[in-house]
């Protein structure tokens, strides 16, 4: 879930949000802004109000090595999602965003692995998306430390999922998806069902490309500019979301989980 705090990233209002949660018999949300804490608050409040359990968490960026490397190799951290399971993890995700930004800042506020053990407890953590780490090496051919790194996350975190996702014309998403449940077959790592969120109603989708083209400095005209190619990113249904990979129930569960 990518609010309006995503900065130029995310679309979505959090007072809507809720509200089409409840609409749609959703009992549980989580806010897992790029980076950021800043809609936490208002959040929390907002679902409440609705009637919705409010779970905090972010999608960090995690530095390739270490949170002090300035390097040009250094421009493109991994993402990781990390959701908070308790007032621990809550503090502990105070402490990445905080030390993030103070320490780690190179175009985005980066954590490291010393953070990440430093300040895990309390923590759920998800494998995800296509620009994480273990999703990168698998793309790169190199599923043998994918593995390594995966069992590394368990073993740091407790509790540590493969994130699937579905979007149409995000490249290799097919063949990496593949890989994740063969992993999840060799290592016993549970999988879980995820939708890259970035707007509330699925119409919404035509907003969401200016607003990439603001944060890209690019023209809506220009055909070969960063865009998000298909309308799926926005507040699936339950209904929606099983849809997605009927053979993967498990999956599905363990969003609920």
């Amino acid at each position: 879930v990518h609010t309006e705090y995503s900065l130029l990233d995310g679309l979505s209002r959090i007072g809507p949000l809720a509200h089409r949660a409840c609409e749609l018999g959703m009992d549980a949300m989580a806010i897992t802004d790029h980076g950021s804490l800043y809609g936490a608050i208002d959040f929390y409040n907002e679902c409440k109000s609705a009637g919705i359990k409010p779970i905090i968490g972010v999608e960090a960026y995690v530095a390739q090595d270490s949170r002090h490397s300035k390097t040009p190799a250094d421009k493109s951290p991994y993402h990781m999602t990390l959701l908070a399971k308790d007032s621990s993890g809550y503090r502990n995700l105070l402490q990445l965003v905080t030390k993030s930004n103070l320490e780690g800042f190179y175009y985005k506020p980066r954590v490291d692995k010393q953070l990440l053990e430093q300040h895990g407890a309390g923590l759920l953590a998800l494998s995800g998306c296509p620009n994480a780490e273990i999703p990168r090496l698998i793309l790169e051919g190199n599923t043998d430390e994918a593995r390594v790194r995966a069992l590394y996350y368990k073993n740091l975190f407790g509790d540590f999922y493969l994130e699937l996702q579905s979007h149409l014309d995000v490249p290799q998403l097919e063949t990496l998806n593949k890989a994740l449940v063969q992993m999840h077959r060799d290592t016993g790592l549970p999988l879980v069902l995820t939708n890259d969120l970035h707007y509330v109603h699925q119409e919404d989708s035509a907003i969401q490309d200016l607003l990439i083209c603001i944060q890209t400095n690019t023209n809506v005209n220009d055909g070969k500019r960063l865009r998000m190619e298909d309308d799926s990113y926005y507040l699936k249904s339950s209904e929606e979301m099983a849809a997605l990979f009927p053979e993967l129930p498990e999956a599905y569960a363990n969003t609920r989980r």
